[in-house]
């Protein structure tokens, strides 16, 4: 078991570690305003352009450079959508605003998950238990074993297929993860309950389907094909994208997993810092972090997850040198780096655990 990175500080040194997050926190709070909402609607306008454009060349795709710029258009547009504005508007971040169009209550994104089913699964478990074995279902999303405190089961061998499957779906993944169907035959959740949200998630799937596979390509009359092609394209991208900014968040080396009794009593602080070594950042250019949707800055993110996203650089240099000040890690670096890390785990997890040799006896030892 890995040496404990926090262990070195006393009640009182973590106390005030939390404190000091809390001061990032106010302040960011305090100077929100017109340069925040500026950000976010000129997101928001650069998403609709790129998604016009590309589907206006969709229209014309049969002629193979407009089909190049319709998909490249699109999948930026809606990776734009999803990680950058769909994912932080669902957190809160711009419901200080009190614009009805960019709200967590009435936003609703470009994937086929729902945004209520995401906001339960992603908000109120994931963020308030992240890493947590046996309460953060994230923590494999219920296929992958990615800790060494979940048990390990056959299936598990072939999980590097499961993952390489997931990442183009991962947006239908999500979808039926949302759902919590493990969670009936358990009790946890009642089978009305499960129905009602798979009612849900019917409608969104539909909607979505419809709209992406059927409406649009048929709108590109004798480019039918081509457009339905850049379409499903565009939606792989995306799904790749979001599944490989997000598992590098969370499983590279450097990002701990904890089990129940670990955090039982936790204070506010002690929260702080599970958030801390439960996430890791990504190093990149100003566009990268915006094409993430700023989970390139997961630590920040997982401190404060309802903190306008693009205040998340600001911040990122205040928390690294409060982690240096208290000698605790503070996991970053580049993707290629992370993504492979990811991988490694994802791997040796797969496998059985190596089996401890039992002491010997004492008869043992005399013979």
């Amino acid at each position: 078991m890995a040496a404990n990175p926090t262990a070195h500080l006393t009640p009182t040194e973590v106390e005030a570690f939390g404190r000091e997050l809390d001061a990032i926190r106010d302040e960011v709070i305090a100077t929100r305003g017109d340069a925040d909402a500026a950000y976010i609607k000129r997101v928001i306008a650069v998403h609709r352009g790129l998604e016009v454009g590309g589907r206006a060349a969709m229209l014309v795709s049969l002629f193979p450079p407009a089909w190049l710029a319709g998909t490249a258009m699109l999948s930026v547009a809606k990776i734009l959508e999803n990680m950058e504005l769909g994912h932080n508007i669902l957190h809160g971040q711009w419901d200080w605003m009190r614009d009805p169009e960019i709200h967590s209550t009435t936003w609703e994104w470009d994937t086929v998950i729902s945004a209520d089913g995401w906001k339960h699964t992603h908000n109120d478990l994931h963020h308030r238990w992240t890493n947590v074995v046996g309460k953060d279902r994230d923590v494999g999303y219920t296929i992958l074993r990615m800790s060494e405190d979940q048990p390990w089961k056959k299936r598990h061998l072939i999980q590097p297929l499961y993952n390489l499957i997931l990442a183009p779906a991962f947006d239908w993944g999500i979808a039926l993860y949302d759902l919590e169907y493990d969670q009936v035959a358990t009790g946890r959740k009642s089978m009305k309950a499960m129905l009602a949200d798979l009612k849900t998630m019917g409608r969104k799937v539909s909607k979505q389907a419809a709209k992406d596979f059927v409406l649009w390509p048929l709108l590109s009359g004798p480019s039918f094909v081509p457009s339905l092609l850049g379409n499903i394209t565009a939606n792989v991208a995306r799904n790749v994208w979001s599944h490989t900014i997000i598992f590098c968040g969370h499983f590279p080396d450097g990002a701990e997993t904890f089990t129940e009794d670990q955090i039982e009593g936790e204070t506010r602080a002690e929260w702080y810092l599970r958030q801390l070594q439960g996430s890791a950042n990504l190093t990149g250019s100003p566009l990268f972090h915006v094409m993430s949707g700023n989970l390139s800055h997961q630590i920040e993110h997982h401190l404060f997850p309802d903190l306008p996203s693009n205040r998340y650089s600001e911040i990122a240099p205040k928390v690294r040198a409060l982690c240096e000040k208290y000698g605790l890690p503070y996991t970053s670096g580049p993707l290629s780096k992370q993504y492979a890390s990811t991988w490694k785990r994802i791997f040796k997890l797969s496998l059985p655990p190596k089996q401890v040799p039992a002491e010997p006896t004492p008869l043992a030892l005399a013979a």
